[in-house]
């Protein structure tokens, strides 16, 4: 089994940072990728960065020149550095990992940006 526990949502005030952080444990020999996706009220989940293990990120548009994915294979951790958050930022923020097949989420952190 595999355990993420996340950390770092919070309530922010919009062009404010927030730092979102993932730590991954357990049975774990290798993860392909970690990441983020997000979550708003009434909408579908959707990804926000990833990056593999090969150094490879994929952000989504609305996040790129804002957001930074960074990541520590050593430690089996992932981080989100938000900066310039927008009210439509604003969601239920998932940590991901890809065990090469295997598929792990985390809890889920809220984000909120205030207008």
């Amino acid at each position: 089994q595999v355990q993420l526990v996340e950390s770092g949502g919070g309530l922010v005030q919009a062009g404010g940072s927030l730092r979102l952080s993932c730590a991954a444990s357990g049975s774990i020999s290798s993860i392909h990728t970690m990441g983020w996706y997000r979550q708003a009220p009434g909408k579908r989940r959707e990804l926000v960065a990833t990056k593999t293990r090969g150094d490879n990120t994929d952000y989504a548009d609305s996040v790129k020149g804002r957001f930074t994915i960074s990541r520590n294979n050593a430690k089996n951790t992932v981080s989100l550095q938000m900066n310039s958050l927008k009210p439509e930022d604003t969601g239920v923020y998932y940590c991901h990992v890809n065990l090469y097949g295997f598929i792990y989420w985390g809890q889920g952190t809220q984000v909120t940006v205030s207008s």
